[in-house]
């Protein structure tokens, strides 16, 4: 089956051939930890849960943050198969700027256990919704200065204070919700 791969370190796309079996993608990431987006049109991003807390380094795809190395597969339907964007759109994606509000925040969650894409719940008019720390990492970056210096501050202090990084998060996500509301 025909992937590619993005390597943010050398910033190169490749084409590789893959036999998806049940442990490829563990196997090409080195790790039992996995993240699945679905976030690119008939396709999966899968991306390595560990980068982050290894400082790996970040960069948008469209606007999903990827941290770390990434492999890309075709989806049609529920089953994968082949990658067929061409390399050139996905160049075209793919931005390496990452501004200074998302490093200092980036640094700040790898030194906890947070992933960026697993989901909590918060309330909307009563109703749950699901949203995730990319998500937070995303609307606070459209924040004034003022509140995302707010916003690093008070993970840093969740940090020293040894508490839950996850629950930090969830909590800020309410604060978005309650104020878009």
């Amino acid at each position: 089956m025909k992937a590619l791969s993005i390597n943010p370190s050398t910033k190169q796309i490749e084409e590789i051939d893959i036999e998806m079996k049940a442990n490829t993608v563990y196997s090409f990431f080195n790790s039992i930890l996995i993240d699945e987006l679905a976030s690119l049109n008939q396709h999966t991003i899968y991306c390595d849960a560990n980068a982050l807390s290894q400082q790996k380094e970040a960069y948008f795809i469209g606007e999903q943050l990827i941290v770390g190395e990434a492999l890309i597969v075709g989806l049609m339907g529920m089953e994968e198969s082949d990658a067929n964007i061409p390399q050139d759109e996905l160049k075209k994606l793919i931005n390496h700027d990452i501004n200074d509000f998302y490093q200092d925040v980036l640094t700040l969650l790898a030194q906890s256990d947070v992933n960026l894409y697993r989901t909590f719940e918060v309330q909307q008019y009563g109703e749950p919704l699901h949203l995730n720390a990319e998500w937070v990492l995303y609307t606070f970056d459209m924040a004034d200065d003022r509140t995302k210096e707010y916003f690093i501050s008070e993970l840093q202090k969740s940090l020293d204070a040894d508490e839950e990084t996850f629950e930090y998060l969830k909590k800020m996500a309410q604060l978005a919700i309650n104020a878009a509301g």
